[in-house]
């Protein structure tokens, strides 16, 4: 396909009432359940690898062979096996899970159900970051409906399988968002990373065999099964298949969800949302969330695939494209980010702990002009210090703003110290501000 906005998962979003069961059914809702159901689950699985969609929520796993780790049910010991939905969106600049539960949560419940089906999964789990209330209420709404329907339950659509579904708030945690940390909030206790293995396939919720997906992963999948694997393939790049949702934010003038096939550039991006603010140039901006490096104006035509974005030195995570103009401060930045990285950090390892609250220490010495220029090497070697050495990604994530600032900005952090302080004006790079 080679249109440049491929509304897939959005498609919907602007009918009226679009979160409501008879909207949902009027574009073919659930439709690709009944196609589903006529399968065989293996076969189901198949054509989800086959159209290669790999994980939605950072990693880019694959998600059909994500699928395939379930180890074979143990007449001797059988358990249940679980599907949970990682709607636990939390990270600084991600955006596209909570609009896509808002306009059309059936999307999410269909997927549900048929990536259970899938699985052999008899009950599934969706957990929503606590925060989002109205997210909440509007998926167990959807929920009921889907019950009321005959989608859920018993004996779905007279085809013997059985499923119940169960939405469930958390309690407002980022750390929530890695997924055996989410398991053991989902079972009552504190959430924090596990130690794998056992791997979530073989002991996850409850100590049975799990797949944890991200919600626009399952999302996904509906549109798989109805329009078949080789649809899906045929769009984005060879080795990153189909179309995402890309969250954009920040200093354009139309910010919002843009679902495009994986592979679009960020100028093309920019050139749909109207633009950067009248009076500025792009400065910097994140290709996946504020816990991949940074990327400048050499970047914009760095391919928005896995491949391509890592091939640059990044990440494409979750699409979170937050885009910063020049009147903002990278230091500024950078610290509000490493702010909230200490603040959700878990405690549960060392390097993450003590090492977030560090940097921050470090970071509020430089923008306010108080530090020395061999703090830039001594926040390098902090950030060294914790890469790699923290029990899950969140440690890795909070050092990735700081060094690939430090390697594009570095003469901006020395300004601080020469000027004794920020030379930026914050008030300038607010997004209401006028131009001048």
């Amino acid at each position: 396909m080679t249109d440049t906005l491929t509304p897939v998962l959005t498609a919907n979003w602007g009918d009226e009432r679009a979160w409501t069961l008879p909207a949902y059914a009027e574009q073919g809702g659930y439709d690709a359940l009944d196609v589903a159901l006529g399968m065989a689950p293996e076969d189901v699985q198949t054509m989800v690898k086959d159209s290669g969609l790999r994980g939605r929520g950072g990693a880019g796993f694959p998600t059909g062979v994500k699928w395939g780790f379930l180890p074979p049910p143990d007449p001797e010991n059988p358990k249940p096996r679980y599907l949970v939905v990682n709607a636990d969106e939390s990270e600084p600049g991600t955006c596209k899970d909570i609009p896509l539960m808002m306009a059309s949560p059936h999307t999410l419940v269909e997927g549900v159900i048929i990536s259970s089906y899938a699985i052999r999964a008899e009950r599934a789990f969706i957990y929503v970051r606590g925060e989002v209330l109205h997210v909440i209420r509007r998926l167990q709404a959807a929920v009921r409906e889907a019950y009321a329907a005959g989608h859920l339950g018993t004996n779905i659509h007279g085809s013997g399988y059985d499923l119940d579904l169960v939405v469930h708030a958390g309690a407002g945690a980022y750390i929530c968002g890695e997924e055996t940390a989410l398991l053991d909030s989902l079972e009552g206790r504190r959430g924090q990373p596990r130690l794998r293995p056992p791997f979530p396939a073989v002991a996850g919720l409850y100590a049975s065999p799990t797949v944890i997906n991200n919600a626009e992963s399952i999302a996904s999948v509906p549109a798989i099964v109805k329009n078949g694997a080789d649809w899906f393939a045929g769009m984005g790049t060879e080795k990153s298949a189909g179309v995402g949702i890309f969250s954009l934010s920040g200093h354009v003038k139309k910010p919002g969800q843009y679902e495009a096939p994986l592979g679009i550039t960020l100028r093309k991006l920019i050139e749909l949302a109207g633009g950067v603010r009248e009076g500025h140039e792009l400065k910097f901006w994140t290709p996946g969330g504020s816990s991949t490096p940074l990327f400048t104006q050499e970047h914009l035509d760095v391919t928005l695939d896995f491949e391509g974005v890592q091939a640059a030195g990044s990440m494409l995570g979750t699409r979170a494209l937050q885009i910063f103009d020049d009147s903002v401060c990278v230091v500024r930045a950078v610290l509000r980010w490493t702010e909230f990285y200490k603040h959700e950090s878990c405690g549960k390892c060392t390097p993450c702990r003590e090492g977030t609250w560090w940097l921050v220490q470090v970071l509020e010495r430089l923008e306010k002009g108080d530090g020395k220029p061999e703090d830039l090497d001594l926040l390098l070697d902090q950030c060294d210090n914790i890469l790699g050495r923290s029990f899950c990604a969140l440690g890795d994530g909070a050092t990735s703003p700081i060094t690939s600032s430090i390697q594009y900005f570095r003469d901006e952090y020395l300004a601080h110290l020469e000027q004794g302080g920020c030379p930026f004006d914050p008030a300038t790079s607010t997004a209401w501000a006028e131009s001048k």
